[in-house]
């Protein structure tokens, strides 16, 4: 595993283990816990994920840092869409949507999410040719 990907695994693991109350802003951009229902396992599966605001929306990237397979989490969101949010210590639930780049909004959703996370996302669509959806979620 990368320098890049044990500071990442270290952050998500200070976040949950602390309950939010480290974690929100640690890398520099604001970063939210995710909690899905596994597709399969029916179990809840929790990720760190970066995120920007659309209005009341928050807004996820299911970049892989750019691999060619998508996370794991993008496929049990799309089997449940019911999902929860956690930011810092408070709690919300939502429902995701997957907005794909054949979508009129995905441009916008794109550069919202870009420039929130320094031109990132632009780096991991470069390294793979699957292309990397955005995930609106709207707290219900």
């Amino acid at each position: 595993m990368s320098i890049t990907g044990q500071v990442l695994r270290l952050h998500e693991q200070l976040y949950k283990g602390t309950d939010g109350r480290i974690g929100h802003r640690m890398i520099g951009v604001p970063t939210l816990l995710l909690r899905t229902t596994g597709r399969r396992s029916g179990a809840i599966r929790t990720n760190a994920l970066v995120y920007a605001r659309d209005g009341d929306d928050y807004l996820l990237v299911a970049s892989n840092g750019g691999a060619d397979r998508p996370p794991a989490w993008l496929y049990n969101l799309e089997a449940d869409p019911d999902v929860e949010l956690q930011i810092a210590r408070a709690r919300r639930k939502g429902t995701a949507t997957v907005v794909e780049p054949s979508d009129p909004d995905y441009d916008r959703l794109w550069k919202i999410v870009n420039d929130n996370n320094h031109d990132r996302y632009s780096a991991y669509q470069k390294q793979t040719t699957r292309a990397i959806p955005v995930v609106v979620v709207r707290p219900t």
